[in-house]
């Protein structure tokens, strides 16, 4: 294989690296190019491209096999953390500090993250007292890398009358977003489903208010992660 010179991560490879790790989970399972091109709306052929460009450099960022998908190399691994940690301390920056809406940190930090110092990073983090989740609850890597390992359960996959809590929500869709604060769905919210929801909607319980029925977009974005 032809072996390519490191060089400081673009744009694109942050996105390409903070993909994988999205996709691949908790269990590191390998990508398949397929998901790749979908998660990041770009051809397949364009992502096998990639693919081969980040497994030729002299220090991998992926270890890739045709056919057989992409996982991360430890210092791909590394970089998406580094990435998705700046990425998640902005929003929380911009949500606490800045006084942004929960639905317009994302697109912000999705451009900042790739730019700032590892000493802005630092004067963030203790400005904010080292916080442990970004304002739609996705755990904030440490300084070290480490990233708490959650279980979550999609909501629309939660058993019906059993309560729990609103663990984290998906930040890809400002209207989703906007939609669930108006609801209550917030992280640290107590949700029961109950009985009468059916296939296309979910009847559930917010906060002990009445039950309202939500979309399957809306429910597919909202993550359960305990039990009460």
């Amino acid at each position: 294989m032809t072996k390519f010179h490191s060089a400081a991560p673009t744009e694109a490879v942050d996105d390409y690296l903070k993909a994988i790790l999205e996709l691949s989970g908790q269990a590191d399972d390998r990508v398949t190019s397929n998901a790749l091109a979908a998660h990041l709306g770009i051809r397949a052929a364009s992502v096998t491209g990639m693919l081969q460009k980040l497994a030729g450099l002299e220090i991998p960022f992926v270890q890739y096999e045709k056919h057989r998908g992409v996982r991360l190399s430890p210092a791909g691994r590394s970089r998406a953390l580094e990435v998705i940690r700046h990425h998640r301390l902005l929003e929380r920056f911009l949500h606490d500090v800045l006084d942004y809406s929960w639905d317009e940190v994302h697109e912000e930090a999705e451009r900042l993250e790739h730019y700032i110092s590892e000493r802005l990073e630092d004067r963030i983090a203790a400005r904010l007292g080292n916080p442990g989740v970004d304002p739609h609850g996705h755990a904030i890597p440490a300084k070290n890398g480490v990233m708490a390992e959650r279980k979550e359960v999609e909501l629309p996959r939660w058993p019906c009358d059993v309560p729990g809590v609103v663990s984290s929500v998906s930040d890809r869709d400002p209207a989703a977003l906007r939609e669930m604060k108006r609801l209550g769905l917030l992280p640290g919210a107590r949700v029961l489903i109950e009985p009468g929801s059916r296939a296309g909607s979910l009847l559930v319980r917010i906060g002990g208010e009445a039950a309202v029925r939500l979309t399957p977009q809306i429910a597919a974005g909202v993550l359960i992660g305990e039990l009460l």
